[in-house]
């Protein structure tokens, strides 16, 4: 298929305790990132181990790092349709996939030693695949809210055939709806930094406020190898507000976002 890569991203969030997965394939390699509050590493896909939407096994003994054990998902909750929109149609030098916005996690993982028990603890599983990640991008997630609120949201520079634009994909689930905010629908982008994201649709509005954290470097495609580096927050602080009509729909603050990004 020529220069080419895809990756799937498994998040696993139970307290204050994240382990974020990133299994994948490029032009010479498969592999499996770790990113976790306190480190960041790539090893090869080697050894026992597992991915599907029904859970992972994980067998992973290299000199950087161990971890072993089973965590299985239940009762995943898919968005509406593909997140690309119309866009899914057109060659493009990156495809995201939203597979579950949130699921209940069981099960129990071994990382360096230290038992992580993750029962009782929430998930989230996106994909990506293409040639390269964007030039520049933000990407933020987060479902640790007291009530059903899930959100996920993605700015980024995207050469569409002899042009680029700055587009942005969104989901909101709040209360059993689905909120859709997107460079298809309409959508504007009024401030994107590492810091603040404001988003403009028609009648909805979402800004988001990203703490400030140093985060740790991860391995990211360009031209289908591995080659470029980019920054992962497992989890960070942020607040998030939704607006209808200029009515406050919610404000809420999430101690477990995961934030990425590419300057």
């Amino acid at each position: 298929m020529g220069d080419y890569f895809e990756g799937y991203y498994y998040k696993h969030q139970k307290g204050d305790n994240v382990l974020s997965l990133i299994v994948g394939k490029s032009n010479t390699e498969e592999f499996i990132q770790i990113i976790t509050n306190d480190f960041s590493c790539n090893v090869p896909f080697i050894g026992n181990n597992k991915f599907s939407s029904m859970g992972v096994k994980l067998d992973i003994q290299t000199d950087k790092v161990t971890l072993t054990g089973e965590i299985a998902y239940e009762k995943l909750t898919p968005i509406k349709y593909d997140i690309m929109g119309p866009f899914k149609y057109f060659p493009m030098e990156c495809r995201h996939g939203v597979i579950s916005m949130y699921h209940k996690l069981s099960g129990r993982v071994i990382l360096n030693g230290i038992e992580i028990d993750f029962t009782d603890g929430i998930g989230y599983i996106e994909k990506d695949s293409g040639t390269s990640f964007p030039s520049s991008y933000v990407w933020v997630q987060a479902n640790d809210f007291t009530d059903k609120c899930f959100i996920m949201a993605s700015v980024a520079n995207i050469p569409f055939m002899k042009i680029s634009f700055r587009g942005c994909i969104c989901v909101i689930m709040y209360n059993g709806t689905e909120y859709r905010l997107a460079t298809y629908l309409g959508a504007k982008i009024l401030t994107c930094t590492r810091n603040r994201i404001i988003i403009k649709q028609g009648k909805y509005k979402l800004i988001i406020k990203i703490k400030e954290n140093t985060g740790y470097k991860l391995n990211a495609p360009s031209g289908g190898e591995m080659t470029r580096t980019i920054i992962e927050t497992a989890s960070c602080s942020a607040n998030f507000t939704f607006y209808i009509k200029g009515k406050l729909i919610f404000t809420k603050k999430s101690n477990h976002t995961s934030f990425e990004f590419e300057e």
